[in-house]
């Protein structure tokens, strides 16, 4: 999954959440994001341009805080 800005996403089906690594370390949790959403995201040429045109403001979200 090369990409300059997003290091690795995650999906759970059955809540509908998902996980976006960016490169920065920072992760975020996007909740109710439809399957084929994921599958798009998954699939697109460039996650970055996917990520801001149909993720970013189009669905609530929560920074994953980090422990340790």
């Amino acid at each position: 999954m090369p990409s300059s800005v997003i290091r690795h996403i995650d999906y759970e089906p059955e809540q509908r959440r998902l996980h976006v690594t960016f490169v920065s370390g920072r992760k975020y949790v996007y909740d109710h994001v439809p399957p084929h959403i994921y599958h798009l995201f998954r699939n697109a040429p460039s996650k970055g341009e996917f990520f801001n045109a149909a993720i970013r403001d189009n669905y609530a979200y929560h920074e994953e805080k980090r422990f340790g």
